[in-house]
C-alpha cells in the first residue's frame, strides 16, 4: 500500500467509524473503487487504535472520571461499566457463533450496498424518537438491546454508531447519553479487534510501517472531527439526515457493481 492509498482508507476509516455510515462500508467500497482489494490485518491495526484513540482523547474527562470511581468502588461507576460489558456481549456471541458467516460477507461487495440502505433506514426512524427520548442512562434491558444492534452492526454496511444510538433513542436514552454509551462501547470493541490483530504487527520492516503512520494519523484527526459533528447534529436534530447520504451511497454502490459485472 503506498503513502496516497493509506492517507484516503485511514481518512475515510475515521470519518465513518463514528458517522452513522458505516467504516466497514466505506472502506469495502474505497478498496473496490481504487482496486486496493483487502489490505490484511496490518493496516486494520493501525487505523483501529488511532480511531480509540480519538475517543479516548474526546471523552478523556469521562473516562477518567469512571476509571478513578470505579477503583474506588463507586456503584454509579461500577453499574455503568458493567452495562458497557453487558452491551459487548452480544456481538462477541454473535462473532463466536456465526463469525465466518460475518466475515464472508465482506468478501460479497453487494451486501456492503444493501446494508446500507439498511442503515439509512434505521437513521430515518430518529426523526420520531429523538426528540422525545430523555433517560440519561441506558437500563440494563437498554444495554442489552445496545449490545443487539451493535452485533448486528458487524456486517459491512451497517453502521455501529447509527444502529446502537438509533436503539438508545427508540429506548428513550437522551440524545447525549446514547451518545457516550456508543462511543464508550466501542472502546472495549476496537480494543478488542486491534488485540486481536495485533501480532500481524510484529516483525513488519521498517518501510512497511510508515505507509500504518500515515492512515493512523489521518484515522485519529478525522476521527476527532467526526464525533465533533456527531454530536453537533444530535444535538440540532437532523440526525436522520445521514440516511439520505447512506441511501444514495448504497444505491450507487449497487449500480456500479451492476454495470461492472455486466460490462
Amino acid at each position: 500500500m503506498n503513502h496516497g492509498d493509506a492517507f484516503v482508507l485511514g481518512l475515510v476509516q475515521g470519518l465513518t467509524e463514528f458517522l452513522p455510515v458505516s467504516s466497514s462500508g466505506h472502506l469495502v467500497i474505497v478498496q473496490e473503487l481504487l482496486g486496493a482489494g483487502q489490505e490484511g490485518l496490518v493496516f486494520e491495526v493501525a487505523v483501529h487504535v488511532a480511531t480509540l484513540a480519538s475517543v479516548l482523547i474526546f471523552y478523556r474527562r469521562r473516562v477518567k472520571a469512571l476509571v478513578l470511581e470505579s477503583l474506588a468502588l463507586r456503584p454509579q461507576a461500577l453499574r455503568y461499566v458493567a452495562k458497557l460489558g453487558l452491551a459487548t456481549l452480544p456481538a462477541g456471541f454473535a462473532y463466536l457463533v456465526v463469525g465466518r458467516w460475518l466475515e464472508a460477507q465482506f468478501e460479497i461487495a453487494s451486501v456492503t450496498g444493501v446494508c446500507l440502505i439498511v442503515t439509512g433506514a434505521l437513521l430515518w426512524t430518529t426523526r420520531r424518537t429523538l426528540g422525545s427520548a430523555q433517560a440519561e442512562e441506558p437500563g440494563w434491558m437498554a444495554a442489552l438491546w445496545i449490545g443487539c444492534a451493535q452485533a448486528v452492526a458487524i456486517l459491512p454496511g451497517i453502521s455501529r454508531s447509527g444502529s446502537t444510538v438509533a436503539m438508545a433513542l427508540a429506548l428513550g436514552i437522551a440524545p447525549a447519553a446514547a451518545a457516550e454509551f456508543s462511543f464508550m462501547m466501542s472502546v472495549i470493541v476496537v480494543s478488542a479487534a486491534a488485540a486481536q490483530k495485533l501480532p500481524a504487527v510484529w516483525g513488519l520492516a521498517s518501510e512497511q510501517l510508515a505507509p500504518l503512520a500515515v492512515g493512523g494519523l489521518a484515522a485519529l484527526a478525522s476521527g476527532l472531527a467526526a464525533i465533533w459533528i456527531f454530536l453537533r447534529l444530535l444535538r440540532s436534530r437532523h440526525f436522520y439526515r445521514f440516511a439520505y447520504y447512506t441511501w444514495t451511497v448504497g444505491a450507487l454502490f449497487l449500480i456500479w457493481l451492476w454495470g461492472r459485472s455486466g460490462a
